[in-house]
């Protein structure tokens, strides 16, 4: 067995995915840089991340597939699932070893398993947008915790961006420990230090929070509640509709 170690971006997997065509030796695993090797391991390869080279893999990609292909393999890669790597260069494979690839084959196992994966994703990037909720803090930067069951959170970047552009504000996956910030110009991504409340509850504390936005979010929930119709309650329909998860979030659930 061979493997790859390298960084856990996709700049580095295809940076693996260019050393692999450039040395032909293609693994069958790949590892974080912390991970242990298998015990059947017979030669572990360490990538240097190269934006040059992945840069390179993308291009290729790009001449040979749609960009509704090459975005699904982005989201695939988002998916965190196990052993994501190596589905993702079989992929590769197929659609560089093919004069045309058939991207919608879904006979293929790998293209189906590809497109349902990209599917789940989506399915949550859509989440964070309809389910994130602002908390205005007191130097008027508005902070939105997100926590998703995977990294989802790139996919939602541009909304936010489009939807929230005259104002300043952090969306944060208190999950995986990084967020983006726009500056009213530019989205950044950012890593916030420290160990305050809101990066572990992602509530804003008394100090943290705008003079206002208690008060508004008293009102938001009196408005919801005024709304609800206690008989027409289901909570059943609500989590199939609302992933529980996101309620902690939710002015209106608290």
């Amino acid at each position: 067995m061979i493997a790859f170690r390298y960084d856990k971006t996709f700049e580095g997997f295809l940076t693996g995915v260019f050393e692999a065509y450039d040395k032909k030796v293609f693994p069958e695993k790949f590892l974080s840089e912390s991970e242990l090797a298998p015990l059947f391991a017979e030669e572990v390869i360490s990538i240097e991340t190269d934006d040059n080279k992945a840069y390179r893999v993308w291009q290729g990609l790009l001449k040979k597939l749609s960009k509704t292909a090459c975005q699904t393999i982005w989201m695939v890669w988002l998916s965190e699932k196990a052993d994501v790597e190596e589905l993702l260069l079989r992929y590769i494979r197929k659609v560089f070893a093919a004069q045309k690839f058939a991207e919608t084959n879904f006979g293929d196992p790998d293209v189906l398993e590809m497109s349902q994966i990209a599917k789940m994703v989506g399915r949550e990037a859509e989440h964070i947008r309809q389910f994130t909720r602002f908390q205005k803090a007191a130097d008027g930067i508005f902070f939105a915790p997100v926590t998703a069951a995977c990294n989802a959170l790139p996919l939602s970047i541009n909304y936010f961006k489009d939807r929230f552009a005259d104002q300043q504000w952090i969306v944060y996956d208190i999950e995986r420990k990084y967020g983006f910030f726009y500056d009213l110009k530019t989205v950044t991504e950012i890593t916030l230090d420290g160990e305050g409340n809101h990066l572990l509850t992602g509530k804003l504390d008394d100090e943290l929070m705008d003079k206002d936005e208690k008060l508004f979010q008293e009102m938001w929930k009196g408005y919801f509640k005024a709304l609800t119709i206690k008989e027409r309650i289901n909570l059943k329909l609500q989590r199939q509709h609302m992933p529980r998860r996101f309620w902690k979030y939710l002015t209106e659930k608290q």
